[in-house]
């Protein structure tokens, strides 16, 4: 299959460029994204299982993926929540599906979110991961606004190969992920 813009880039430029900015020995050891994982729950819904296969749809709609179903670690008596039941969906992309994922989330998608000023800064988690909450899953053109019953957000984690936060910025920031500017 053929490479996809957004992995040709990377492999063209980003890699040789974090081997520079980084001074690394070998084209192997720059960073590299490693898959991505969307994370999607019913939030106050979850007795609902109507609101349940509505998540997996969604996800399913967004990521091309068949999703996993996740069930609730802990009971939570103000949900009607208890251990064990069915919460929301979970799909974990990699190779072609990752980066054309990628691709979407950074030109259409991220574009379409109301007073949108970047993505923050302060979601790396120490480790060179990096996540993205999203509030509306409204954003992605395959969500029929007209079909949505609630708004649900969603959580999207890029997992990197980055050892440290430094090198995932660089990283993602060199892939186009649009961060917010520094209030300094």
């Amino acid at each position: 299959m053929a490479k996809l813009e957004l992995e040709r880039k990377y492999l063209d430029e980003v890699r040789h460029e974090l081997v520079k900015e980084f001074g690394y020995s070998s084209i192997m050891q720059a960073p590299r994204l490693q898959k991505i994982i969307i994370n999607m729950t019913a939030g106050n819904e979850v007795s609902n299982s109507k609101a349940i296969e509505e998540v997996m749809v969604e996800l399913a709609q967004i990521t091309g993926q068949k999703p996993y179903q996740t069930k609730a670690k802990k009971s939570l008596a103000s949900w009607k929540l208890r251990e064990g039941m069915p919460m929301g969906g979970k799909v974990t992309l990699r190779r072609d599906r990752m980066w054309s994922f990628l691709t979407k989330l950074i030109n259409v998608a991220l574009p379409r979110v109301r007073d949108f000023n970047g993505t923050s800064l302060k979601s790396f988690d120490g480790r060179g991961n990096y996540a993205i909450g999203i509030k509306e899953e409204i954003i992605f053109p395959e969500i029929s606004f007209d079909k949505i019953r609630k708004l649900k957000g969603m959580d999207i984690i890029l997992v990197t190969s980055a050892t440290n936060d430094k090198e995932a910025f660089a990283l993602l920031k060199k892939l186009g992920i649009p961060f917010a500017k520094a209030n300094n």
